[in-house]
């Protein structure tokens, strides 16, 4: 009787010349899609010190309010300013500001938006008065002030 054996000559081989391809259009595609910064600050920022401080748990659920001098002041002039998202605005904006970001939000979240404020430390407390009264009646009670550890 005859044996029949098996011819293992052959390889089958993947080709890999298009890998570094593929690799490359991956890269491109994160590299456009993503999204780095949400907007340019226009007013300067220097946050103060703490020594007590919790971090935000849900980054999704926070919107940042920037109050400062404006970073051109011979465009804006030299008194602390108002920046939400890519604009700068007036405090009585600022319920349309808070309107826009509970609209983005899911219906079931809504409530659970927190407004931070980056305020200058040397802003006069006048304009964070005048915010918070907007932010209440806009019903946006949460609030954050945010701020350095006294470390850094």
């Amino acid at each position: 009787m005859q044996k029949f054996e098996k011819k293992s000559n052959q390889k089958q081989e993947i080709p890999t010349s298009s890998l570094p391809d593929i690799i490359f259009m991956l890269l491109f595609f994160f590299m456009v899609t993503t999204v780095l910064r949400e907007s340019d600050i226009l007013v300067e920022t220097k946050l103060p010190r703490a020594t007590q401080l919790q971090k935000l748990e849900k980054k999704s659920l926070v919107s940042y309010l920037y109050i400062g001098k404006p970073k051109q002041s011979e465009k804006y002039g030299k008194e602390s300013r108002i920046q939400a998202n890519d604009v700068l605005i007036t405090p009585t904006q600022v319920g349309h500001f808070v309107a826009l970001a509970k609209g983005e939000l899911p219906e079931s979240e809504r409530d659970k938006l927190t407004i931070s404020l980056k305020v200058d430390m040397d802003s006069k407390m006048g304009i964070v008065s005048d915010v918070k009264q907007e932010l209440r009646k806009a019903d946006a009670l949460k609030i954050n002030y945010s701020s350095l550890q006294k470390g850094e």
